[in-house]
């Protein structure tokens, strides 16, 4: 760290160019606030990346999102409108192993009742479901799914879903922080299904504007999900009020007796600020804390990142003997398979492969597995995988197209106790004038959650005049 270098000062420095430091970045810049980013890696975006290769489109991380009003504005800002795409709607049909064969989840009540996922035995547990009370004290999502629905839905429905969206083990995320709309239907409503319906009275008496986008659609882009945020970064770096410094690494942070910031990277570089942002991992943000304020590190540090590797392979149709009709499959651990699940790309977005050819995206590891399930060479990885979904999916051969992406810390986990850490954090935080902490390990780990996040956290600094 050289602290005699000339310093760069700016209104609001942030640590970390991933989804939620760019949407910070770029409404701080629609408020006229002067921003610089900084990022350690040698592109924007973070977890999201795509990429094209002869005629095959990958994703890194994250393959979609989920259209909200919000996001709708921000792709108009943005004018990316035109480049959105829609899911295929056959994607609603969603498949969990069970038994080593491939079922789909039921879609309404009458296939609930014929589905072979559930047991009668689970059926009248979820008829007594409006009659079971609210807990009172902190639950696992296994512990609220298990009281309120029964054995069998945690089994076949929830363990795969809470696998498919966290990695994650339903014994270790807590109810209120993984699945917190959920865990209000039940305070508010006293029951999920009562819930359910009420939400459908509501819908019907207060039914949306015709003009208003369709919530809940799956969306991506023609050239995959970092159209997003390139285009944030462009618009950051075309306002005349942003800049971007990517393959900087921060060596340390200093707090100032005027409450202003010094901040240093790897390069040499300076910088001072008033307003700091960190939008980088929980251990990141740990490490650059730690000189200053061992309390608040330690709080941080011991949040789990499970290891993940995203396996793509690319096969002639004729090499996969499932019709491929759905969104993909989900893995349920009562399984008994290292692949946590496997997502119909080809069929999820057109356009993705040459013609001809179909595209699977498997994800495997995670929080239930043993961690090297996610490490070892190309080879290693795709033999576990395939020795999992060849009899299921009735996969012939080896891939002629093969990417694996291996995220060695991926998904910050909202375990048991994770509410109270948070407090502490902002507690000890607060302590801190115009330091301010986020990312995906609060506040939501999709991509519309960190897009929010980072958009509420500029219109608060540039409400309060920070």
């Amino acid at each position: 760290m050289n602290s005699n270098a000339p310093r760069t000062r700016v209104d609001t420095l942030i640590i970390g160019a991933g989804l939620t430091g760019l949407s910070a970045g770029y409404h701080l810049t629609k408020h006229g606030e002067q921003v610089i980013i900084l990022e350690a890696a040698t592109r924007v975006g973070g977890a999201v990346g795509s990429v094209i290769e002869a005629g095959w489109l990958r994703e890194l991380g994250p393959n979609s999102l989920m259209q909200t009003e919000a996001l709708a504005q921000l792709l108009s800002e943005l004018d990316l409108s035109a480049e959105t795409i829609e899911a295929n709607p056959i994607a609603k049909k969603r498949f969990v192993a069970k038994n080593g064969h491939p079922v789909a989840l039921p879609a309404n009540p009458l296939e609930l009742l014929s589905s072979p996922l559930f047991s009668l035995g689970d059926l009248f547990h979820l008829a007594r479901e409006p009659w079971i009370k609210p807990a009172k004290t902190e639950e696992s999502i296994a512990q609220f799914v298990r009281r309120r629905l029964g054995q069998g839905f945690l089994d076949w429905a929830v363990d795969p879903f809470v696998s498919g969206v966290y990695a994650g083990d339903p014994n270790r995320l807590s109810a209120r922080a993984a699945i917190p709309k959920i865990y209000a239907m039940e305070q508010e409503n006293g029951s999920l299904i009562r819930a359910g319906i009420a939400r459908m009275k509501a819908a019907k008496a207060n039914p949306a504007p015709l003009t208003q986008p369709a919530k809940g659609k799956l969306l991506s882009f023609k050239k995959g999900l970092q159209t997003l945020t390139d285009a944030l970064a462009c618009a950051i770096t075309t306002s005349g009020k942003g800049e971007i410094h990517t393959n900087s690494p921060c060596s340390g942070i200093i707090p100032n007796a005027d409450n202003s910031w010094t901040v240093h990277t790897e390069l040499g570089d300076s910088f001072t600020c008033k307003n700091l942002i960190l939008t980088v991992p929980a251990a990141v943000a740990a490490r650059l804390l730690e000189p200053f304020d061992l309390a608040l590190a330690e709080q941080l540090n011991p949040i789990e990142y499970p290891p993940i590797a995203s396996v793509v392979m690319g096969f002639n149709r004729d090499q996969v003997a499932h019709p491929l009709d759905g969104f993909g499959l989900l893995i349920p651990s009562k399984e008994h398979k290292q692949t946590l699940g496997v997502l119909f790309s080809s069929t999820l977005f057109p356009d993705r492969t040459p013609l001809g050819k179909v595209m699977l995206t498997a994800f495997i590891g995670g929080r239930q597995k043993p961690q090297e399930a996610a490490e070892g060479t190309e080879d290693e990885i795709l033999g576990r995988v395939l020795r999992d979904l060849s009899p299921l999916l009735g996969i012939q051969g080896q891939p002629e197209f093969l990417r694996i992406q291996a995220w060695p810390r991926a998904i910050p986990q909202y375990e048991l106790g994770y509410l109270t850490r948070i407090e502490a954090i902002s507690t000890l935080a607060a302590r801190w004038p115009n330091l301010h902490l986020a990312g995906n390990w609060r506040g939501g780990i999709a991509v519309g959650d960190c897009l929010i996040n980072g958009q509420k956290l500029a219109e608060q600094l540039a409400a309060t005049g920070a």
